[in-house]
Order: C-alpha cells, then sequence, then structure tokens
C-alpha cells in the first residue's frame, strides 16, 4: 500500500496500464479496466522520475494528527490538529487475526478465501505511487497469483485528502460488482481528475458520468455521510492499530512488506523470507503542519 505526501495536484506514476473489463460491465473479482471510451478507464500517465523514485515513499499528510472531516453539500472537507489520541501505532508485523478481523466497512477482495496467501492494501486514490503500482505490479500479481488461486487479495481505504476520499465512496457507491473496475479506472486515469479545487469534482463527475452515474446518483453518493465516516474510522483504524502512515502499505501473510513493491518482494515473502525493512521510506517532516481539504473553495 511508496509513502505518500500527496498533494491534491500531483500526477500519477506511470506504467504498463492493466486491461480488462470496463466501467461500463460487470467486474466482480477484477481490478482492470479498458479505455475511457465506450465508459471505460483510460491510461497514460506522466509519473515519478526514476525507478527509485517511483518505489520510494512519500510522507503521509497526517501523521500525530486528527483527520476530522465533516460535508457539507456533498464535498467532503479535512482538517487536522495535534491530539494524543491519533497516535501512530507500532510498525511491527500486526496479528494476523486482528488485521483479517471485520472493520467499518466490508473487505473488497479478489481471489481464493482459502488461499495460502493472503495480501492486505491500503491505498489512497489520490497517491501517484499507488497508481503506478496499479499500473506495473498488479497485473501481473494478479493473473500469476490472484487469478490462480494463489493469493486472497484484500484492498482497504487509506485517504490522503478530502478528493481521495470521495473517489473511494464513489467506487463503494458504484457497488461490490464494479468495485475494483472504478478502483483501477480511476488509477489509470489518475492525472485527469487529482487537480485542486472545483476542477477536480468536476473531473471526477465525468469520469463517474462514464461509469455509467448521473449527476444525481453522483451528488447522493457525495452526501452519504454514513459512508464517508466508515472511511475515515477505517483510515483511523490501520492508522492507530497497524501503524499505516503512508500509502501503498502492503501486510502479506501478516507481514509488513518494505518499501519495495514488486512482484519479487511478494514472492519472497511467499516463499518464507523476512522482508526488507522500511527505511527508505520518506515520512511527513516532523511537527509539520498538515491541513488536506477536500476540493477547495467550495
Amino acid at each position: 500500500m511508496a509513502k505518500n505526501d500527496k498533494q491534491a495536484s500531483a500526477k500519477a506514476g506511470s506504467g504498463k496500464a492493466a486491461s480488462g473489463k470496463s466501467l461500463g460491465g460487470k467486474s466482480s473479482g477484477d481490478k482492470s479496466s479498458g479505455g475511457m471510451a465506450s465508459g471505460s478507464a483510460s491510461s497514460g500517465t506522466e509519473g515519478p522520475t526514476g525507478k527509485d523514485e517511483a518505489k520510494s515513499k512519500i510522507g503521509v499528510f497526517i501523521i500525530g494528527a486528527v483527520a476530522a472531516a465533516a460535508i457539507v453539500g456533498g464535498i467532503v472537507y479535512w482538517s487536522s490538529s495535534q491530539d494524543a489520541s491519533d497516535t501512530p501505532g507500532e510498525k511491527k508485523d500486526p496479528d494476523l487475526a486482528a488485521l483479517m478481523a471485520p472493520g467499518p466497512l466490508p473487505d473488497m477482495t479478489l481471489g481464493n478465501a482459502d488461499a495460502p496467501n493472503i495480501i492486505v492494501e491500503y491505498a489512497s486514490m489520490t497517491c501517484p505511487h499507488c497508481a503506478l503500482f496499479e499500473k506495473t505490479t498488479f497485473p501481473d500479481l494478479k493473473s500469476k497469483y490472484i487469478d490462480t488461486g494463489k493469493v486472497h487479495f484484500i484492498f482497504r481505504e487509506f485517504p490522503l485528502d478530502g478528493l481521495a476520499a470521495q473517489a473511494s465512496m464513489l467506487a463503494r457507491c458504484a457497488g461490490p460488482d464494479r468495485y475494483f473496475a472504478m478502483i483501477d479506472g480511476l488509477f489509470q486515469t489518475q492525472e485527469n481528475w487529482v487537480v485542486q479545487g472545483q476542477e477536480g469534482m468536476d473531473h471526477l463527475l465525468q469520469f463517474a458520468r462514464q461509469a455509467g452515474f448521473t449527476k444525481e446518483s453522483f451528488d447522493k453518493c457525495m452526501d452519504d455521510k454514513e459512508l464517508f465516516q466508515k472511511i475515515v474510522e477505517s483510515r483511523t483504524l490501520a492508522h492507530e492499530k497497524f501503524g499505516v502512515d503512508s500509502t501503498p502499505s502492503f501486510f502479506v501473510n501478516g507481514k509488513r512488506l518494505g518499501a519495495e513493491h514488486e512482484l519479487k518482494d511478494f514472492e519472497a515473502i511467499f516463499a518464507g523470507a523476512t522482508p526488507t525493512p522500511e527505511g527508505s521510506a520518506t515520512p511527513a517532516p516532523e511537527g509539520s503542519e498538515s491541513k488536506p481539504e477536500g476540493p477547495s473553495g467550495q
């Protein structure tokens, strides 16, 4: 789940695009989509420069801060303030039973529930390194391990800003059958809709329309306070209980994956190897004030 000091104007990482079902169709158990024409997602993004940077982690916006949120007219606003109650959990391998326990939202999963390997990803929809993973590593991971019954894959929302939360809400509102197609489409087109201000929401609405939403159904989704609150609660749980402070963050068979997110790094843990420590992550500056917000001026 590259750690993410994401701003709403950042561009997604580039790489080969995953192919698969369109957003307009049913995609249960498929985390891929086709081009935006005909109602599905397109690729072609510009991302982190260099292989090392692409695999690095950017510091999370909200470390040691409470993400307080309110929905006003369908728009999510985030603020943060120092608070001891938001102390991040220890960065260690969690108890697998605790990691797999039901959370505020139903887990969105792919693959055989009885597979010998379990991957849990925490991701933010505005995170460029999450998009890069989706394009470069996930297609091979899916075809080689998820589709063959060797991996049970769980995707969990960890929004780093208001727009990311709204995009996660949109994917949830599409329903379980189209959830992963929406996730993939949003990552593939990330550079098109991750912009500041009202323009970001306008582009997200355009994407939603191509996925079959109307303006009315889009607004209804954005106004869903209960869904939004559950996404916030899921994020808080991951941060405080499992030490997630950046995206993407992965747990493989209960082991915290390090800074490298290539296929070989997952395969090493499948084979029983100890994951590399997260030494290359770039944390948010200690004591820095961070106030991720939804689209400004709304």
